[in-house]
């Protein structure tokens, strides 16, 4: 007989951690700069130390943060240079799975696409970064698994936990608040008038508005920060 290849509790609890703390780098939950104490993650989650040890080492992999010595682990911070090149990336790859996604999305993934655009107006409206997020987040993951890429979709995530730490800063100025969810508006319509390039615009000009707010605040912080400023 085989040997049995079942994961054990261990390794689902870690399992489940790990995709539990992805989601929540790629949501912003965690602000650039933010050491990560293991203990306080470990009440958080309602876990064990060594579960969350491993889910941060498997994060350290991938990225999402970095280790500090004798201080643990913590989130990077991204350069204006690292900034843009991260941008570009996101137009190249989310473009590409917003097209391919564009045509094979069925009615009922139109009508839930639509309904998170209202969503996202009402947490704009409301100034509720939270909830503006996580329906931004469910908008495009829809869009972009539809595509049925499965390595495309991998690279997107894996560059989604690069830029979540900043998406938070979308919202140090309330002009951006005016004009953030006009790109998914102007992508349904492109869905509904089966334009497919136009949906890769749409999500195109949305990745780089939205880039500029947070860019803008990137080189404020750097200014802040530099020699000449704090003296």
């Amino acid at each position: 007989m085989g040997s049995d290849t079942s994961p054990t509790p261990s390794q689902t609890q870690q399992d489940e951690i790990y995709t539990t703390l992805r989601q929540w780098f790629s949501l912003g939950r965690f602000a650039p700069g933010e050491r990560l104490k293991i203990r306080d993650l470990a009440v958080l989650m309602g876990s064990g130390i060594m579960p969350v040890r491993a889910a941060l080492q498997r994060l350290c992999a991938d990225g999402a943060v970095v280790n500090i010595p004798n201080a643990g682990v913590a989130v990077p911070r991204l350069s204006p240079v690292e900034f843009d090149d991260l941008l570009k990336l996101r137009m190249l790859l989310e473009g590409e799975a917003a097209e391919r996604g564009s045509a094979l999305l069925g009615a009922a993934g139109k009508h839930t696409l639509q309904a998170l655009v209202h969503t996202m107006d009402k947490a704009l409206n409301d100034a509720d970064a939270k909830a503006y997020l996580a329906a931004n987040d469910a908008f495009h993951v829809l869009l972009y698994k539809a595509a049925g890429s499965p390595l495309l979709f991998g690279l997107i995530d894996t560059l989604w936990l690069k830029a979540g730490p900043v998406s938070n800063r979308l919202f140090d100025t309330t002009d951006a608040l005016k004009v953030l969810n006009h790109a998914h508006a102007e992508l349904v319509t492109a869905i509904t008038k089966g334009d497919h390039y136009g949906v890769r615009q749409a999500v195109e000009k949305d990745i780089f508005v939205a880039g500029q707010y947070i860019r803008r605040a990137l080189t404020h912080d750097r200014k802040d920060a530099s020699p000449s400023a704090q003296q």
